[in-house]
């Protein structure tokens, strides 16, 4: 390769590392920008926490269920435009949603967000596995991973400070009009793709290879690790506003919401954690971020404010970098059809978020925060324990 090819080759994968960073960024920023906003939607439309946690639920069960046929769609026609009309539909659902005057539409508007955002997760692991080199490629799905985190975050923040100065439904519609803008800027900076090749959609080969991923290959037991760990992590962050909002703590909307600054963590995190599994092993790195979330999930039981935010940074810190490695420990494991197997891992890791985020309502409800964490406790075991049985298996493996 000559040094004006290699020079172009370098900028091309630098944009398109950067650009799918931002639509991560974007798509997180819409998707969950309500969370912290979820007491006083309950307040307005009379509901109760569980119900209120639909909002996020419903979106995030919508993007889980339509990664896969979006996934395929993006394998047989190309990427690049589902990316960037899911961006910007879901900046317009997420307008609508600070205009409606109750609470059926509300999820309907967040089911919309959902529906459109679905196009980032489903096409942007796959398609930096085809465009970023292979020795770039774990740094590059860190860097994306952070950028999810960094948006959830800042996109929480914002939403929590409008409201404490005007109201819930300003907050979502600064996250909108902030979201049309990340989606225009992202629709410039994508560069065309270079390595795509479009893949075939019959029916035949679907199920061949869904028959080879969950028959042939360990990638079963990282859906199911991937389901529990985003599970635990919406758990946390659905009732972590109504308990902050409730004595001793009885905190303000902009100050309960700044915990989620937390999220920083989780960028470094993601960061830290494709080098880190570079010099420890992919699965022994998740092994010890499960501990940090249990050990967190435990810290948040004192009931010192300091302690709970120290819970939650060990817990954060742990979620992202397990998910980084994951889906990166995922992708090398993926062979031909990356799309597909990101679809799966994905779709199992906000499905997980969508049912046992809500479900965790019920542990809310009947035993306040020690429910709340002995129920997403538990889930955090599960995945110790998998991960566990994983690395024994993988050892044993000749080669």
């Amino acid at each position: 390769m000559t040094g004006a090819a290699a020079q172009d080759c370098g900028q091309h994968s630098g944009r398109t590392v950067l650009a799918i960073a931002l639509a991560g960024f974007a798509s997180f920023w819409l998707l969950f920008g309500a969370q912290p906003l979820l007491p006083q939607i309950a307040r307005e439309f009379g509901v109760t926490p569980a119900a209120a946690s639909l909002s996020i639920s419903a979106a995030t069960a919508a993007m889980a269920l339509l990664l896969i046929p979006v996934s395929l769609l993006g394998d047989r026609h190309g990427r690049e435009r589902l990316m960037r009309a899911g961006v910007l539909g879901a900046a317009v659902f997420t307008l609508l949603s600070a205009l409606v005057p109750d609470f059926p539409l509300m999820l309907a508007c967040r089911l919309g967000t959902g529906i459109c955002v679905a196009a980032v997760p489903a096409s942007a692991l796959a398609h930096l596995g085809e465009e970023i080199p292979v020795h770039q490629r774990s740094r590059a799905i860190g860097l994306y991973i952070s950028a999810n985190a960094l948006g959830g975050m800042l996109g929480r923040l914002l939403g929590s400070l409008v409201t404490q100065w005007l109201d819930w439904r300003a907050g979502l519609l600064a996250q909108g009009l902030l979201g049309a803008g990340l989606a225009l800027a992202f629709w410039r900076l994508l560069p065309p793709a270079r390595q795509f090749s479009s893949r075939t959609l019959a029916p035949a080969a679907l199920l061949r290879d869904l028959r080879r991923v969950y028959t042939a290959t360990p990638l079963p037991w990282i859906f199911g690790v991937a389901f529990l760990v985003m599970g635990s992590f919406i758990g946390v962050y659905n009732y972590l506003g109504f308990r902050l909002a409730a004595p001793p703590y009885s905190l303000e909307p902009a100050v309960s919401g700044s915990i989620f600054m937390l999220y920083s963590i989780g960028s470094l995190a993601s960061a830290w954690a494709g080098s880190q599994s570079q010099r420890l092993g992919e699965l022994r790195t998740m092994l010890m971020m499960s501990g940090c979330m249990l050990a967190g999930l435990l810290l948040t039981l004192l009931t010192p404010l300091t302690f709970v935010i120290a819970g939650l940074a060990c817990f954060t810190f742990g979620v992202f970098a397990l998910h980084a490695v994951a889906s990166a420990w995922v992708g090398h494991k993926a062979g031909e059809r990356r799309g597909l197997v990101s679809a799966l891992y994905l779709s199992s890791y906000h499905f997980g978020g969508s049912v046992i985020g809500s479900a965790a309502g019920w542990a809310w409800t009947h035993h306040g925060w020690p429910g709340i964490v002995s129920a997403l406790a538990s889930c955090v075991l599960l995945v110790t324990v998998t991960i566990a049985g994983l690395r024994v298996s993988e050892r044993g493996k000749p080669g």
